[in-house]
């Protein structure tokens, strides 16, 4: 039996990372793309058995080049993110949120753009999305349209590129370095806080999300579906 081929881009840490660490488990070869050389370089040295590769997704000609030079790939997994474009709409920074746009949502487009031509037939493309799409959580329009936008591709891509699976994944809060800018203390007490009204009574791991975009990536009867795993926080108010 050939071993699959994955690509994880935004794989360096958090989401990614986990979920190439999962796609490894499963037997497959998998490549991770990251922006940071320091994180390219831990991920070396935690994950030797994990191939990585400096590029910007968003970048055409890069992630292409290290497309090209991994050749068939039988499961895209794209984690891109930024920490950018959360703000009450009134004083909200466009240019940072056009910034944002390009982090995340051009990202992924780029990227499958320049996967497409070495997507195997039978293989598949995962996005990663996020609750605020969905969720009316004042201060998060911004970001939600970036989310809402990325989600959006899903259906119309699963029905123009059958029999290539398209899926979404759509996070809640999730325990990962995205919440580094926020003090520990803080970050904590938000945690605890948001465990006690979530339904699942707990905040997330990138290990839970990962192992619900490993399912989306890999399960042959699922295409044009958005997975909402959030822990519930869409039945809820976090306040």
């Amino acid at each position: 039996m050939n071993k699959h081929t994955a690509l994880v881009v935004g794989g360096t840490s958090g989401i990614g990372l986990a979920t190439a660490r999962r796609l490894h488990g499963l037997g497959a070869a998998v490549h991770v793309v990251g922006r940071d050389q320091e994180k390219l370089a831990a991920v070396a040295g935690t994950d030797p058995e994990l191939a990585g590769h400096r590029a910007d997704g968003g970048d055409r000609a890069q992630i292409a080049g290290v497309i090209e030079s991994i050749g068939r790939i039988d499961w895209l997994v794209v984690t891109l993110a930024g920490s950018e474009g959360p703000g009450p709409i009134a004083d909200l920074d466009l240019a940072m949120l056009r910034r944002a746009f390009d982090a995340k949502f051009w990202g992924h487009l780029t990227t499958v753009q320049a996967a497409l031509p070495h997507l195997a037939p039978t293989g598949s493309i995962t996005l990663l999305g996020a609750t605020t799409a969905r969720s009316g959580i004042p201060g998060t329009a911004g970001i939600a349209a970036i989310n809402g936008a990325v989600e959006a591709l899903v259906k119309p891509l699963a029905a123009e590129l059958a029999p290539i699976r398209v899926n979404g994944v759509s996070p809640g809060l999730v325990d990962t370095p995205w919440w580094n800018g926020l003090p520990e203390e803080a970050r904590k007490a938000y945690f605890a806080q948001a465990a006690e009204q979530l339904p699942a009574r707990r905040v997330a791991t990138a290990e839970d999300i990962a192992d619900v975009v490993v399912l989306a990536a890999t399960n042959r009867n699922l295409t044009g579906t958005v997975i909402e795993a959030d822990g519930g926080a869409r039945l809820v108010t976090l306040g």
